[in-house]
């Protein structure tokens, strides 16, 4: 199982003491390669302030539940992934992402369940292949 995983989400507004949008963006852009270089807990950190200025930016709250999976922060990856999900219900990612958050936590019902909204939504091979319609 890889030790990340990809993709996008919303939008941005909101503000914090000593801190403005563009700051924000810069934050996020630098957790973004934190976690690319295998520094999913700095990449954390970063978010959690853009996040507490923005809590309806999907895009950092995707990106933190990215960043929860791949420092092995399970139980936070899935509430993340879940809070992306009730936003935007159609986002196979989010779904792809959470069953394997849940594969992980060696739970293979839920797990199913969600590679199969996944496959549903979006048939990539990689989606269709996880949901094992076929078994």
């Amino acid at each position: 199982m890889p030790e990340s995983i990809g993709p996008n989400g919303g939008s941005g507004g909101g503000g914090s003491v000593g801190r403005n949008a563009e700051t924000h963006v810069i934050d996020f852009r630098a957790a973004e390669q934190l976690l690319a270089a295998r520094d999913p807990r700095g990449a954390v950190k970063l978010l959690d302030e853009v996040i507490a200025a923005h809590p309806e930016n999907t895009a950092a709250r995707l990106l933190r539940a990215r960043a929860f999976f791949a420092s092995a922060q399970l139980r936070a990856a899935e509430l993340e992934f879940s809070v992306v999900l009730e936003r935007e219900p159609d986002n196979a990612f989010a779904h792809f992402a959470l069953a394997r958050t849940y594969e992980r936590a060696n739970r293979p019902g839920q797990a199913r369940r969600h590679f199969r909204l996944a496959a549903a939504l979006d048939p990539q091979p990689e989606y269709v292949a996880a949901a094992r319609f076929d078994g």
